[in-house]
Protein backbone atom coordinates (compact mmCIF):
# COMPACT_ATOMS: atom_id res chain seq x y z
CA UNK A 1 0.00 0.00 0.00
CA UNK A 2 1.80 3.51 -1.47
CA UNK A 3 1.26 5.91 1.62
CA UNK A 4 -0.74 9.19 0.34
CA UNK A 5 1.33 12.09 -0.17
CA UNK A 6 1.19 15.21 1.87
CA UNK A 7 -0.22 18.15 0.39
CA UNK A 8 2.34 21.15 0.38
CA UNK A 9 0.70 24.01 2.55
CA UNK A 10 1.29 27.44 1.37
CA UNK A 11 1.41 30.79 3.57
CA UNK A 12 -2.08 32.54 2.33
CA UNK A 13 -0.27 35.84 1.23
CA UNK A 14 -1.62 38.41 -0.97
CA UNK A 15 0.55 37.20 -3.83
CA UNK A 16 -0.28 33.94 -3.87
CA UNK A 17 -4.46 34.76 -3.66
CA UNK A 18 -3.90 36.88 -6.71
CA UNK A 19 -2.28 34.33 -8.92
CA UNK A 20 -4.81 31.93 -7.96
CA UNK A 21 -7.54 34.33 -8.80
CA UNK A 22 -5.81 34.64 -12.29
CA UNK A 23 -5.49 31.34 -13.22
CA UNK A 24 -9.30 30.11 -12.08
CA UNK A 25 -11.18 33.66 -12.90
CA UNK A 26 -8.51 35.35 -15.28
CA UNK A 27 -9.45 38.24 -13.07
CA UNK A 28 -7.89 40.10 -10.30
CA UNK A 29 -9.75 39.98 -6.60
CA UNK A 30 -10.35 43.76 -5.37
CA UNK A 31 -8.59 44.32 -2.11
CA UNK A 32 -11.74 43.40 -0.26
CA UNK A 33 -12.17 39.92 -1.29
CA UNK A 34 -8.36 39.31 -0.74
CA UNK A 35 -8.42 40.72 2.69
CA UNK A 36 -11.67 38.35 3.57
CA UNK A 37 -9.79 35.05 1.96
CA UNK A 38 -6.98 36.12 4.01
CA UNK A 39 -9.58 36.49 7.56
CA UNK A 40 -10.81 33.03 6.98
CA UNK A 41 -8.05 31.08 5.67
CA UNK A 42 -5.01 29.51 8.36
CA UNK A 43 -1.88 31.80 7.97
CA UNK A 44 -0.87 28.03 5.50
CA UNK A 45 -2.92 26.29 3.72
CA UNK A 46 -2.91 23.94 0.34
CA UNK A 47 -3.07 25.40 -2.57
CA UNK A 48 -7.14 23.49 -2.61
CA UNK A 49 -7.87 25.25 -0.10
CA UNK A 50 -6.75 28.69 -1.55
CA UNK A 51 -8.66 27.84 -4.72
CA UNK A 52 -11.87 26.73 -3.01
CA UNK A 53 -11.68 30.28 -0.63
CA UNK A 54 -11.04 32.79 -4.13
CA UNK A 55 -14.04 31.50 -5.60
CA UNK A 56 -16.43 31.40 -2.81
CA UNK A 57 -15.28 34.63 -2.29
CA UNK A 58 -17.07 35.73 -5.84
CA UNK A 59 -20.10 33.67 -4.61
CA UNK A 60 -20.58 35.82 -1.64
CA UNK A 61 -22.98 39.07 -1.22
CA UNK A 62 -20.74 42.01 -0.65
CA UNK A 63 -22.47 42.66 2.69
CA UNK A 64 -21.17 39.31 3.78
CA UNK A 65 -17.30 39.93 2.89
CA UNK A 66 -17.01 44.01 4.01
CA UNK A 67 -16.03 44.25 7.30
CA UNK A 68 -18.58 46.50 9.26
CA UNK A 69 -16.52 49.64 10.88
Amino acid sequence: MTPKPRMKKLSVSAGNIAKAAERLLSQRLVSTEVDYIRRTLPASSTQAEIDAGVIRVRALPWASIVVPE
